[in-house]
């Protein structure tokens, strides 16, 4: 006994082994016979587990709270299933031996519960079932599937709400990741109710054919098998039958109610007690009428009147009641809020609020509200943006601070404007109920329509009806909507400005959260051989070209080399450049190979010898008229090269790069000039031509 005692101990705390345990005695019912004894307990045990059920449906808040309600359901069943035919056997092996064979629960039920008679119990019995199976169980199941229908149609806006709010920074990644596990998990409860209320009806028609079967077969057993007078016979088979099928039912009714409260709860709030009190004392008026008709009906004759008049009685005291705590609550809310403006001074918002800046912010007029705010109209501006960020991240490494939609009633109906750093960057107008029209040839698109220039390029449009969107594509033109010019709009912004966009604090997320595999690479360079200024201004300079920074890795072990040997950041992102070389001369690749125009030795001389200075001090004193020059020779190959469907790369020495490219991109920012070293060995090259 004292090894006995801790071992149960072990099994109770340990659900899982309880609950195998549980399952498998189960299990045991439908093979094993049992003893009278050992029935009870399990019958008890069903009505206990049933009230249980019940009491718990009533106190939760949320149907979620209970999601395992159809895996317990099941189990209730089962259980019941498992006490039928335990007690089948009991009734037809001893049923002959009076109304105790089958133990004292049903005995009990048959005989005090409906008095002995058989014929009360089976119309009881046959109520139940009626009550249960054609009344609570087909409305709780109705409602869980309609649940589970709106649920799962819901789901993708419900979803979209969520990325929404997560885009507009009102929650965070962890609150969206709990909305949409909640959201998921509602779907799954209401398809699994909608399944689970099967269980309640197989019960029922089980029970209807587990009565006929003792009564017929008890019959059979009792007169021919054991020789018991016929109508003596009827009699205990009948009743121990019945008192077998009432011990199971009510049991069943019970859950079936808990099932009903938890699929009928729908989107009340709090308890179900408190709820229902909460929701029906709204309205005193209603039970003001109610009092009044009551009222009515216990003075008409021939109908009693205690009845109408004790509840005509408490409805309208109910009524008075309800009405006065409305009126005193009303009263202590208005003393409350003047208390409250008298006691609290005016909060004023803080400076520092005020001070802080969005990165990029998109404002929009009120005409252009249904691009954020309808989800069927055209692709969402939240959700191609939110693209737009991710495909920033696969394409320069770099995650693009959180873009911030608002309307500003300022601007005109249809205009929007895009701010970087809270500096206007660009602004357009668009209309929402027409496609904008752009021909890729440059002239403008024969169609009907209103002639204009997109916002992005500039390039000849037209604002078209919506309905020759299909004759449009059929001429080869290109068709925008809306939401997409201003993400393109965006996204060029984005481009040339990506640079100032990283700032210190993204630089840090980027070292010490993204790329967590670099940690001791990290902590070797910074803050020892250079600082996360420094190591940002080489990512700046990097991505003002247009190299992605994915590889963070290689970068730091770029910086890592050049560090010790000079603190010059251009020096450095120009080794780091020369490490990235693979990943550079992929990126410029054209038909296998890459298309270059190299500098002659005159300008590569000249150029060398313009430099001055040493360190941080090097730079270009070129005299103007050569620079004039230069860049005359430059735009004038680049635009032949142009025209005959070509976009090269200028070639330099590694030691002139960084200075003929701060040339160039003052006339041809999109011109990309690569040094010697950033060639990969294994990529092949083409000449066009020479500058000079």
């Amino acid at each position: 006994m004292g090894n006995f005692l801790p071992a149960l101990q072990r099994i109770g705390a340990s659900r899982d082994i309880a609950l195998a345990i549980g399952v498998v005695s189960i299990i045991a019912m439908l093979i094993l016979p049992m003893p009278g004894w050992l029935l009870d307990l399990g019958l008890a045990l069903s009505i206990t587990l049933s009230v249980m059920i019940l009491m718990t449906a009533l106190f939760i808040e949320k149907p979620l709270q209970l999601s395992a309600f159809p895996t317990i359901l099941l189990i209730s069943t089962m259980l019941r299933l498992g006490l039928n035919l335990a007690s089948t056997r009991l009734i037809l092996a001893h049923g002959h031996e009076g109304p105790d064979a089958a133990g004292g629960v049903i005995g009990a039920f048959g005989e005090f519960l409906i008095g002995g008679d058989t014929v009360i119990g089976l119309t009881i019995f046959a109520i139940l079932i009626v009550i249960n199976f054609v009344v609570i169980t087909k409305g709780a199941g109705r409602i869980a599937e309609v649940a589970a229908r709106f649920s799962l149609d819901a789901m993708p806006g419900k979803q979209m709400a969520i990325d929404a709010d997560l885009n507009a920074g009102t929650i965070d990644e962890k609150q969206a990741r709990e909305r949409r596990s909640e959201v998921e998990a509602e779907s799954g409860f209401y398809g699994s109710m909608d399944g689970a209320s099967k269980f309640v009806k197989g019960d029922a028609v089980a029970a209807l054919m587990i009565t006929a079967i003792n009564v017929f077969v008890g019959l059979i057993m009792g007169v021919v098998v054991h020789g018991v007078p016929v109508g003596e016979a009827f009699h205990t088979y009948t009743l121990l039958t019945v008192g077998d099928g009432l011990v199971s039912q009510i049991p069943a009714l019970i859950v079936s109610i808990a099932a009903g409260l938890l699929v009928t709860k729908g989107g009340a709030a709090g308890k179900t007690g408190e709820a229902l009190g909460e929701q029906l004392g709204r309205y005193p008026k209603a039970f003001g009428m109610v009092s009044v008709l009551m009222g009515g009906l216990a003075i008409i004759p021939g109908l009693p009147f205690v009845p109408f008049a004790l509840f005509a009685g408490a409805t309208g005291w109910a009524a008075w009641k309800l009405n006065k705590d409305a009126n005193a609550r009303v009263v202590q809310e208005r003393v409350a809020i003047a208390q409250a403006a008298a006691a609290e001074p005016v909060a004023e918002e803080p400076i520092s609020r005020t001070l802080q800046i969005d990165a990029i912010r998109v404002e929009i007029g009120y005409g252009l509200l249904p691009i954020i705010n309808d989800s069927e109209a055209e692709p969402r501006l939240d959700d191609q943006v939110r693209a737009l960020r991710r495909q920033m991240a696969v394409d320069y490494g770099f995650v693009l601070p959180s873009v911030r939609i608002i309307d500003n009633m300022g601007l005109k109906p249809n205009e929007y404007v895009v701010h970087i750093k809270e500096t206007e960057a660009a602004r357009g107008e668009i209309r929402l109920d027409r496609l904008l029209v752009i021909n890729p040839g440059g002239d403008a698109p024969a169609l009907p329509g209103e002639h204009t220039r997109e916002p992005v390029f500039g390039l000849p449009a037209l604002w078209i009806d919506r309905s020759l969107r299909d004759e449009a594509g059929m001429r080869g033109l290109t068709v925008v909507d809306c939401g997409t010019i201003i993400t393109t709009h965006l996204t060029e912004l984005v481009k040339d400005n990506i640079a100032d966009l990283l700032s210190y604090t993204e630089t840090q997320k980027l070292l010490n959260e993204v790329h967590t595999e670099s940690e001791k690479l990290v902590a070797d360079i910074v803050p020892s051989k250079i600082s996360v200024s420094g190591v940002q201004r080489v990512l700046q300079n990097l991505l003002a070209e247009g190299v992605s920074i994915r590889d963070v890795p290689t970068i730091l072990e770029g910086i890592a080399e050049a560090a010790p040997v000079t603190s010059n950041i251009t020096q450095i992102t120009e080794h780091v450049r020369g490490r990235l070389a693979r990943q550079i001369s992929a990126q410029q690749m054209r038909d296998g190979a890459i298309p270059i125009v190299t500098l002659s030795g005159e300008w590569d001389e000249a150029f060398a010898t313009s430099i001055v200075g040493q360190g941080e001090d090097r730079q270009l004193a070129m005299a103007p008229s050569h620079l004039h020059a230069f860049l005359g020779m430059v735009r004038e190959t680049f635009d032949r090269l142009a025209n005959e469907g070509e976009i090269p790369c200028l070639l330099t020495n590694p030691s002139i790069r960084p200075f003929v490219r701060s040339i160039i991109e003052r006339v041809r920012p999109a011109t990309v000039v690569l040094s010697q070293n950033e060639v990969h060995t294994r990529a092949r090259i083409r000449s066009l031509g020479v500058i000079g």
